[in-house]
């Protein structure tokens, strides 16, 4: 792990052991009052890892300045390159297909028991939970079982940073878990700005470059740059009120860009997500870490942090031997998934250090159309052909000398052992996580809404879950 700063070496942990609430019975929770940390769970819709602190030319000085004092993961990953199953994996700890959570929760898709939210968890430890803007894991917010929820007239950045700052200006005795969510960088992107001039700009490394492409990346980069205008709201309220030396900030986002290949797929540009972290201790210091985590491994961190006993659902794993020194990987595998986003796609994946495996599972030969949002670069390979191409039902990459991901490996004689072993491990997955996929097509729950595979764009008309097939 690189740092910078000359950071603390010790485990960021305050507080006594006490006795657990009578939800959480069988589990050591530390008492409520001080000691305990405030936790900021602060989220972006769509903005993968095309952000400053990664390298990209799209200013966020904001998430600069918190990973320039925090930890920066760069080799972080969602559980589901989708919106809902993303945000619900990292919430559960729990996989989309064991939290239940297979769609999009506007779209008729729930997780199967709210009771297994992180907020639950903490509130059992003392901790006040507070909603500001974006959730999209429930229909409605009280579903989940906040305490407060501060109900913003939207979810933009503009309006939610500021009641967030308001929440932050009470200075709570009581410790709090603040889930702030941000729509941006989600499409519609605005107008770009003056400073977002498309002649000047790289498109993301999937697409080509070209007028449609830059004057794309030029719209998300100007919604990136509201994202970050909102992060700075938070993060000075969090100064101002003298909060920041005992909060753990926790910043990322769902998945990669609403571009082609990116969101919805399972290549790193689709479930590759930023991941900072910045808070007391070993959470400070300008540290890089360059180990695979994946957002499953958030909750049991959160777990040893607070010394509070693991539920017994989690699947992931603490980061803090990463953090403390001892380690220099958690994992030697993560996973991920796709089952439905506007229509139904039931793809998985293994990654390790070296490979990565994708395995689609409806014998499906060409894209799932719907799944890509539409915009600029999405019309450029339309106008090319896109709707007729071949997608193949394996894929394997090494992810040292193909780290784009375009040589699919699964037809090279020579690459058969390191298949078997993938393929090896994904089955071993699916079977100890009990994925429905094994024993056939995943249904919708009824009165879902999804878009025919057929189709072109998710805008088009949706049909209900009972009829789809």
């Amino acid at each position: 792990m690189e740092s910078r700063g000359g950071s603390s070496r010790r485990q960021f942990l305050g507080g006594a052991a006490g006795v657990g609430a009578a939800a959480f019975p069988a589990r050591q929770v530390r008492s409520a009052g001080s000691g305990l940390p405030n936790i900021i769970y602060l989220h972006s819709h769509d903005s993968g890892r095309y952000l400053q602190p990664y390298g990209h030319a799209v200013p966020t000085p904001n998430l600069q300045k918190l990973a320039a004092a925090g930890v920066l993961f760069r080799r972080a990953f969602s559980a589901a390159p989708t919106c809902s199953p993303s945000r619900a994996s990292l919430l559960t700890g729990q996989c989309p297909h064991q939290n239940g959570m297979l769609g999009l929760a506007h779209r008729g898709f729930s997780m199967s028991d709210y009771s297994h939210h992180l907020l639950h968890t903490l509130r059992g430890a003392g901790y006040h939970s507070v909603l500001a803007g974006l959730q999209h894991i429930a229909n409605v917010p009280e579903t989940i079982g906040f305490d407060e929820l501060l109900r913003p007239k939207n979810n933009n950045a503009a309006t939610v940073a500021p009641l967030a700052a308001e929440f932050l200006s009470r200075r709570t005795a009581q410790p709090f878990f603040l889930d702030v969510g941000f729509f941006e960088t989600h499409r519609e992107y605005p107008e770009p700005t003056a400073a977002d001039d498309p002649r000047y700009l790289q498109p993301p490394s999937p697409l080509p470059d070209t007028p449609q492409t830059r004057r794309d990346m030029a719209g998300y980069r100007a919604s990136a740059r509201l994202l970050d205008r909102g992060v700075g709201v938070v993060l000075d309220a969090l100064e101002r009120n003298g909060l920041a030396a005992n909060t753990l900030v926790i910043s990322t986002t769902d998945h990669g860009l609403a571009f082609p290949r990116m969101k919805c797929n399972l290549t790193d540009s689709g479930w590759g997500v930023s991941l900072i972290m910045r808070g007391p201790g070993v959470f400070g210091g300008g540290k890089v870490c360059d180990a695979m985590v994946s957002h499953l491994d958030v909750f049991p961190t959160l777990c040893e942090v607070l010394q509070i006993g693991k539920p017994a659902w989690l699947e992931g794993r603490s980061m803090l031997p990463l953090l403390r020194g001892e380690k220099s990987e958690i994992n030697d595998e993560v996973f991920a998934e796709v089952n439905y986003h506007a229509s139904y796609e039931p793809v998985r994946a293994v990654r390790t250090q070296r490979y990565k495996y994708i395995r689609r599972f409806a014998g499906r030969t060409t894209p799932v159309l719907p799944n890509c949002d539409d915009g600029p670069s999405k019309d450029l390979w339309l106008e090319y052909g896109w709707k007729g191409s071949e997608v193949a039902q394996e894929e394997m990459y090494d992810l040292i000398f193909d780290p784009n991901e375009q040589n699919n490996l699964c037809p090279n004689a020579n690459s058969l052992a390191a298949l078997r072993e993938m393929r090896g491990r994904m089955e071993g997955w699916m079977k100890r996580t009990n994925d429905p996929l094994l024993k056939g097509p995943v249904p919708a729950p009824a009165g879902a809404k999804v878009n025919p595979v057929d189709g072109v764009s998710p805008k088009e008309a949706v049909v209900d879950a009972g009829a789809k097939k």
